[in-house]
């Protein structure tokens, strides 16, 4: 993790240090060997054995649990990645670890047996852990406290994201749907090279973050013994109540590559125009969305608040939460017209990827930002972890509601996420002002904060 002696690096690029373009690039090919891969997964594991191009034929009950199961490890080994750089070689090495285990784990993953399938998924769970929580914490390590341009670099590292994660589904879906499905992840595993030779390429960019706290050094043997403050304890508090809103989002959202994919693929009119458009390609929907309203979704937000209206994080989370329900209506209404007429248009997918795209802009990487803000710096990386743990523990969740679509029915599941997450989000809204009486101002001027910490040391030393 960072330590408290370092300072950011002040070469900038654009108006942002140019470290954060080297992890944008490093994440985008990350994203893009991830998504590649998942994009085929579940199609791969039901594609019939006697095929021209041969999967697993497992059913798609089969299918979703072990989708289930990959997705929540993926991103629950952040927890001990998170703690390896805490407390062994810092955020900038442990992504390095990662990258590689990842090189390795997609290039087995390419290699045409069942054994070789879940050796490359378990090297592929053990880079993400390593990677995902400390390249996140990097980037809010590049900004000073209370940097304004904090939150706009989480958005332009979300781009990257979807760059990656828009290119993917299209490039490795048509080539392992069409071609050959080891073609396809081996597609993935050249874009995670491409991504770790960035990496390697940008270190002279990033060496004043990510760094290891050094036993040697006062300040940092300080940080480490010195208890939590109430305030950092209450901020932690709030951050654990906003992880359950995470596991909630992710736990809908992520019917994108389990229930969502199979959908498309088993009961959705595909043809456009003569042409069969692959299932795998709906996986680019989401992405293109993000890259073509990202700007448009900050750009309201900042405009909303320079309003003087309510534009915290946690409100923005659960608007978030109620906008990506609201597209499930959307796979109720096609899931209506498939018991109609046999088949449902293409257009329902798209309009709930619409909607789901949205509500991500408004939750995401918000969350991701919120979390830079509050953690207790010594703790920097291991919260992150469990941030994605959070969403680890979604994608469970959301193989396990894929999973009871067999025997409820695709219109039960997606009508009652519909309702039931419009409700929570509702419920967050009413519940915001003891939430963020938690947070003791870390979203607020920086004299606001300073009075909180004032009041907090003039009580210790009475």
């Amino acid at each position: 993790m960072p330590t408290i002696t370092q300072e950011p690096n002040k070469s900038e690029l654009f108006g942002h240090p140019k470290g954060l373009y080297i992890l944008f690039f490093t994440e985008l090919w990350e994203r893009f060997s991830y998504y590649g891969m998942r994009a085929l997964f579940t199609l791969f594991l039901v594609a019939e054995t006697t095929s021209d191009n041969p999967g697993f034929g497992w059913t798609n009950d089969e299918a979703l649990a072990l989708y289930g199961w990959y997705t929540m490890l993926v991103y629950m080994s952040s927890i001990p990645g998170g703690w390896i750089a805490d407390r062994l070689l810092g955020q900038k090495k442990t992504v390095m670890v990662g990258g590689i285990l990842l090189c390795i784990g997609h290039t087995v993953l390419a290699l045409n047996s069942e054994t070789s399938f879940y050796i490359g998924c378990l090297f592929i769970i053990l880079g993400v852990g390593c990677l995902k929580p400390n390249i996140s914490s990097m980037v809010g390590g590049l900004y000073k406290q209370k940097d304004e341009r904090r939150d706009l670099g989480f958005y332009i590292f979300y781009m990257g994201i979807n760059i990656g994660g828009f290119a993917a589904p299209i490039l490795c879906g048509y080539v392992g749907e069409k071609i050959n499905w080891h073609y396809g992840f081996g597609l993935a595993a050249i874009g995670m090279f491409v991504g770790q030779l960035v990496y390697i390429w940008g270190q002279k960019y990033l060496k004043h973050v990510g760094n290891p706290i050094s036993s040697k050094n006062e300040q940092d043997r300080e940080l480490l013994n010195k208890p939590l403050t109430k305030i950092e304890k209450d901020r932690v508090k709030v951050l654990l109540i906003s992880f359950l809103l995470i596991v909630l989002f992710w736990a809908a959202f992520e019917q994108a590559g389990g229930l969502m994919n199979l959908y498309a693929e088993q009961k959705t009119d595909r043809n456009l125009l003569g042409w069969i458009v692959p299932a795998s390609v709906f996986q680019s929907v989401n992405s293109f969305f993000i890259i073509t309203l990202a700007t448009i979704v900050g750009a309201f937000w900042l405009k909303w608040k320079k309003k003087g209206k309510e534009a915290s994080s946690l409100f923005k989370i659960a608007i978030g939460i109620i906008v990506m329900a609201l597209g499930f209506s959307f796979m109720s209404a096609a899931s209506v017209q498939y018991e109609t007429e046999g088949s449902s248009a293409m257009y329902w997918l798209i309009l709930a990827y619409l909607f789901h795209t949205i509500g991500e802009l408004c939750a995401s990487p918000v969350s991701l930002s919120f979390i830079t803000k509050l953690a207790p710096l010594k703790y920097a990386s291991i919260i992150m972890g469990l941030y994605w743990a959070a969403t680890g523990l979604g994608n469970k969740f959301a193989g396990l509601i894929g999973q009871s679509a067999q025997n409820l029915g695709e219109f039960e599941i997606f009508t009652g996420i519909a309702v039931i997450w419009s409700l929570i989000g509702v419920l967050v809204i009413l519940l915001l002002k003891p939430l963020k009486r938690l947070t003791h101002g870390a979203e607020d001027n920086e004299g606001d904060v300073r009075d909180e910490m004032a009041k907090e040391l003039e009580t210790s030393t009475n």
